[in-house]
Order: structure tokens, then sequence, then C-alpha cells
């Protein structure tokens, strides 16, 4: 029985050694190798706010709204964006071709889980790296197309008043 309390204590001891840096302070430098790298969100939610909750709410409690978030589109089809998957990555993964992938611990979301020891099967089904939608698409092909079109079209004609050019100005 003594023996058990031991291992339970030197356990406990561990544990608490370690596991503080999994949560850190989110004053100070997040990469200063107190726990593991998280790399720099790409994105701000708003121009208020950086994430769509503050940054401790987030560590803790991320797979809370992420499954409320699940269970109101799959149950009730409410789509919102503020805590879907979707959102998450493309604010916090690089769209870029040589970006880490789900795999890599330099992936946002693998480089806590790892760390943590902690299984993430989201990457089954959903993207990891940012994906357009098929409207964001449209949007990004039109506003392309509206440049092009500004660069190489002539000048538009000055303006011509309604009455100018007929002798009744």
């Amino acid at each position: 029985m003594i023996k058990y309390s031991h291992i339970t204590l030197i356990a406990s001891l561990l544990l608490g050694v370690y596991t503080p840096g999994l949560a850190g302070d989110a004053s100070s430098d997040e990469n200063s190798g107190a726990g593991p790298y998280i790399p720099k969100a790409q994105r701000r939610y708003s121009e208020e706010q950086g994430c769509v909750e503050p940054t401790e709410d987030m560590r803790a409690n991320h797979m809370k709204y992420l499954l409320h978030q699940r269970d109101a589109t799959m149950h009730e089809g409410i789509r919102t964006k503020q805590h879907s998957l979707h959102e998450c990555i493309n604010c916090h993964v690089s769209d870029a071709a040589d970006a880490p992938r789900v795999d890599s611990e330099k992936h946002f979301c693998n480089s806590c889980h790892t760390y943590a020891a902690v299984n993430i099967d989201c990457f089954q089904c959903h993207a990891d790296r940012p994906v357009k939608t098929p409207f964001e698409s449209r949007l990004e092909h039109k506003r392309r197309t509206d440049e092009t079109d500004a660069h190489t079209a002539a000048p538009a004609p000055e303006p011509v008043q309604a009455n100018e050019g007929t002798g009744n100005e």
C-alpha cells in the first residue's frame, strides 16, 4: 500500500512539474520553450479581437466549442463561422503550398495535441489547410478579373452633359 502511495505521489509531482507549460501564460512568450511550439495565427477574427474567444478559454474549451458547432450544424442545420473548424483552419493555418500538414508538429493543431498526447481525428474528414468555398473562389476570381480589366481597359470617355454640343447650352 505504501509503495502505491509513493508511486502516485511521484507521478503527481512529475505531472505537476510538466503540465503547467501546457496551459501557459498568455502574457509570456508562447514559444519560449516552456511548452510546444505554437504557430502564430495568419489572420484576426475582427479588428477588435484576434480570436473568437480569449486565448486561455480557447486552449481549455476549444473542443467543447467545436462539438457544439458540429451538433448545431449537423442536427439543426445552423451554420455560423464563429466556432467552425473551417474558420479555425482559415485563421490559424497558412495556405502556402509548403505549409505544414496535420502530421507535422508545426501544424497549428498538431503542435499542442502532440505535446499533450491527444489524438486528432478531425482531419480524417476535414481539410487540414485553408480551403476556399465556391463562393469565396468566385469572389476572388471576380476581384482578380476586375483588377485586370482596370489595368488593361481603355480610359473611360469624359461624361457628356445633357445639352452639350446641341447649341442649347
